[in-house]
């Protein structure tokens, strides 16, 4: 027997090994070069391959002498531990190919958790096969291992925990890397997830290590995440504005400041708008809600937004309250009463004057007409009246314009429009 066969012989794979030392030379380099993030496990199997190489020829050498049967331990180690290196190396070089290349196409990518458990349970499965070739009791092999699991098993539940939460994190893809996420009082970029634990980047750069057992016993925020939407979180930003301005003045305002213009980081759909929260006691509290296209800039963004709210209740000539108290004094007196109310009845005769249907009175009863008047404010998109309701007001437009709408069939159109007087 040639030398050569002698090797064959003792690797166990007859004419297969030398095919299979040529198929994974081979494939080394191109995966190398496709799959970057693989390259130190592709190195690895080339270090695997050589060491097995060396140990098959020196097992060679050894047997062209007397039967591997008749050795020493010390070289049916160096036997058994070859032919596990082999495949060893065998395994990493399909793994790549299998999950980083075949798989590519059909945009399917196992969780790294997932790969390195399939990648871990081949390793048990070719180590038990060797051992049975080499003649290794397994059924008092597994006995022994599972009393030894069980010890282990007991004595690292927590890593364990850990280790089990990672994996379900993985598979489930609860928490994906580029995920923001909330937890507690804590919120940042997933970075990693890896067996143990997962590291998340906060804004501060700070990174925060959460054990996988605490993420999965914990109530968790991913935000923004939508199914088939892109990624958008909801921010607000509240001021206040006292009772001296209209709130429909006010929210229109800072609305159209918002609108007209598209700022840094928020999203134009949905549109930010403004809304009145609550009265307080001498102040409404609005607030402006808009949302967040890029959530490492929270603060900045929403400091930009109460910049634009700020300079546009300004050119409205209305000015944020401020948290003070003021105290008025009015010294009234029957004469600056009546002249108070002189002025607004005045004010009111005006107006009836260039009603047409009242034009036909004379100055005596349009005063007498407007002492009785009262102030019935609408906000935009209130309905006045309606025809066939019962009427015990006529309404004269005093501010502001109004439409006329008929509706035929379900189908309402504007027939007319109407302005102060």
């Amino acid at each position: 027997m040639s030398y050569w066969q002698q090797v064959e012989n003792v690797a166990g794979m007859g004419g297969w090994y030398r095919w299979t030392l040529i198929v994974l030379i081979i494939l080394v380099f191109p995966l190398a070069a496709m799959t970057p993030t693989a390259r130190l496990r592709l190195r690895a199997s080339v270090l695997l391959i050589g060491v097995s190489f060396l140990g098959i020829l020196f097992c060679a050498l050894f047997a062209q002498q007397r039967p591997l049967s008749q050795a020493a331990a010390g070289f049916r180690y160096v036997h058994f531990g070859s032919q596990l290196l082999l495949a060893f190396a065998v395994i990493n070089v399909a793994g790549v190919l299998l999950f980083r290349v075949l798989l590519r196409p059909v945009n399917f990518s196992p969780p790294p958790i997932l790969r390195d458990t399939i990648l871990g349970a081949a390793y048990i499965v070719v180590g038990l096969i060797l051992l049975g070739r080499h003649g290794v009791d397994l059924s008092g092999l597994i006995a022994t291992s599972a009393v030894v699991t069980a010890i282990i098993g007991f004595s690292l539940q927590d890593t364990l925990g850990n280790v089990m939460g990672g994996v379900a994190l993985q598979m489930e893809r609860s928490i994906a890397v580029g995920d923001w996420i909330r937890i507690g009082e804590i919120e940042g970029l997933v970075r990693e997830i890896r067996w143990r634990q997962t590291s998340i980047e906060t804004r501060n750069w700070d990174t925060v290590v959460i054990p996988n057992s605490l993420l999965m016993k914990s109530q968790v925020i991913v935000l923004g995440r939508r199914e088939g939407r892109p990624k958008l979180h909801r921010m607000w930003v509240r001021f206040n504005v006292d009772f001296r301005y209209s709130p429909v003045d006010v929210i229109d305002a800072v609305g159209r400041a918002l609108q007209s213009e598209a700022i840094a980081n928020v999203a134009s759909d949905p549109q930010p708008d403004c809304i009145l929260e609550e009265f307080k006691e001498s102040y409404g509290q609005y607030a402006v809600r808009y949302w967040l296209t890029d959530f490492a800039k929270d603060l900045p963004t929403s400091s930009e937004v109460a910049t634009r709210i700020f300079v546009a209740l300004q050119r409205a000539g209305m000015n944020p309250s401020i948290p003070a108290q003021s105290v008025f004094l009015t010294m009234e007196s029957r004469t600056r009463a009546h002249a108070k109310e002189q002025q607004e009845i005045e004010h009111r005769a005006g107006m009836l004057r260039e009603v047409k249907l009242l034009q036909p009175l004379n100055d005596a009863e349009r005063q007498e007409l407007a002492g009785k008047l009262n102030v019935a404010p609408f906000r935009s998109g209130e309905v006045i009246t309606r025809q066939g309701n019962q009427a015990h007001f006529l309404y004269i437009m005093a501010k502001g314009d109004a439409q006329i709408s008929v509706s035929a069939e379900g189908v309402s159109r504007v027939v007319a429009r109407i302005g102060p007087g």
